[in-house]
């Protein structure tokens, strides 16, 4: 394909603070003037931003828009990015690569996610909600972001991987840094989360265990060409950021629009069974990933009807996506519905890079608003919808706290 017509000027989109601070409004109106748009990303990179469900469903799987940045190497390079420099950044994982080593990558890890080992975890992630809920007095006010919502899916992976309790709470720290794209701490937080995976995986190489980061060292070191070191540190980092950085604020989201439409909340205490098709719904309707890492061009095409030249750095809003996707006629998607029937979202993504942890997230999410509604028999917000502090910047949308007033109720297993 050659000679392309310029795409659309309809200004450039900044992807700020100002704008994530009323993303899903700003959505919805750049979705009414078109699906695709040029955008500044937080990096201060420029591409093309994708909303619109059947626009992101193409961009999610166009065969191609790559995960190879070659294409972009002149932009990047001018923008200061160092390409195919091992040990700095994220690559060396699933997310970031093409087949055939993202098919081989996948594969490593996704024995340990399939929908009947995730199922076996339900028991102890209760007991981990419940011993939450029960270490807080009986009533008062909590920041849920730090006394539930953050520790659960932190205890959840950091099991799963084998990360000892001593390193927990500074892995949880420079993950959250590492999704902040552009932000002044991304760099410093991929070189310390780096490090301390270097450390570990050394310990696990003298003191081997039942865990998933063991076996990931076994595939490296006993089987020679499945995993270069760079991969295993890598996947190790993917493991450790989208095993629960996306569930925090998954569960922080939810919680919070339930808060904020108690009818809602109220029709799941009294049916429970809602809370399955509840969780599609609630990841349709806020979606913690608000948009994809980076795909590049790898040549000329066309995209929604819109020309994207090769090398252009492609996005897609998940969060757009997801709030259009198709509903019955009359629905409203800015709607909270929890008796939706079949809450179709593109929070997971699609095609080959869908996340490989959907079925622990949604088990996660599950269990822990089960046991949200069980134990507490009040929950309501302590402070004004214009007092809480969201994320200010990167592709993750959720609460950097929740305060809540609250009682609750009796003693969980824990």
């Amino acid at each position: 394909m050659t000679d392309l017509p310029a795409p659309p000027d309809q200004g450039r989109v900044l992807l700020n603070a100002a704008f994530k601070a009323d993303a899903h409004a700003k959505y919805a109106r750049l979705f009414e003037l078109g699906p695709v748009h040029r955008v500044v990303l937080p990096s201060g990179l420029e591409g093309m931003l994708v909303v619109g469900y059947d626009a992101a469903r193409e961009a999610l799987s166009h065969p191609a828009l790559l995960k190879d940045p070659s294409p972009a190497a002149e932009t990047l390079t001018a923008a200061g990015y160092v390409l195919n420099q091992p040990g700095v950044g994220l690559g060396g994982q699933m997310l970031e690569s093409d087949p055939p080593e993202h098919t081989r990558l996948r594969r490593l890890v996704s024995a340990a996610f399939t929908p009947k080992r995730t199922a076996a975890l339900a028991p102890r992630i209760e007991q981990i909600a419940n011993a939450l809920i029960d270490a807080l007095p009986p009533s008062g006010e909590t920041d849920l972001v730090d006394s539930f919502t953050a520790p659960l899916p932190v205890t959840v992976i950091a099991e799963l991987l084998g990360i000892p309790t001593a390193h927990r709470a500074e892995f949880r720290a420079w993950s959250s840094k590492v999704l902040e794209l552009g932000s002044a701490g991304h760099q410093e937080a991929v070189t310390g989360l780096h490090r301390l995976l270097r450390g570990l995986i050394a310990d696990k190489r003298r003191e081997p265990a039942d865990d998933l980061l063991s076996a990931l060292v076994a595939a490296h070191d006993e089987e020679s060409g499945r995993l270069s070191e760079d991969e295993l540190v890598g996947t190790a980092l993917l493991l450790v950021i989208a095993g629960h950085e996306t569930t925090v604020n998954l569960l922080g989201n939810g919680i919070l629009a339930l808060l904020r439409h108690p009818d809602q909340l109220r029709l799941l205490r009294e049916r429970p069974d809602l809370l399955p098709g509840a969780v599609e719904e609630l990841l349709r309707y806020d979606t913690s990933v608000e948009f994809s890492t980076h795909r590049y061009a790898a040549q000329d095409l066309v995209l929604a009807g819109v020309p994207i030249p090769r090398g252009t750095v492609v996005v897609v809003s998940l969060a757009s996506a997801s709030r259009t996707a198709p509903l019955p006629d009359g629905a409203d998607p800015a709607a909270l519905d929890v008796t939706r029937p079949s809450a179709r979202h593109l929070s997971f993504g699609h095609g080959i890079h869908h996340c490989l942890g959907a079925p622990l997230a949604r088990l996660e999410t599950l269990v822990a608003l089960r046991t949200v509604l069980a134990r507490f028999t009040r929950l309501e917000p302590a402070v004004p919808p214009e007092s809480l502090r969201w994320i200010p910047v990167g592709m993750m949308r959720g609460l950097l706290t929740l305060p809540v007033r609250y009682e609750t109720a009796g003693t969980g297993t824990a």
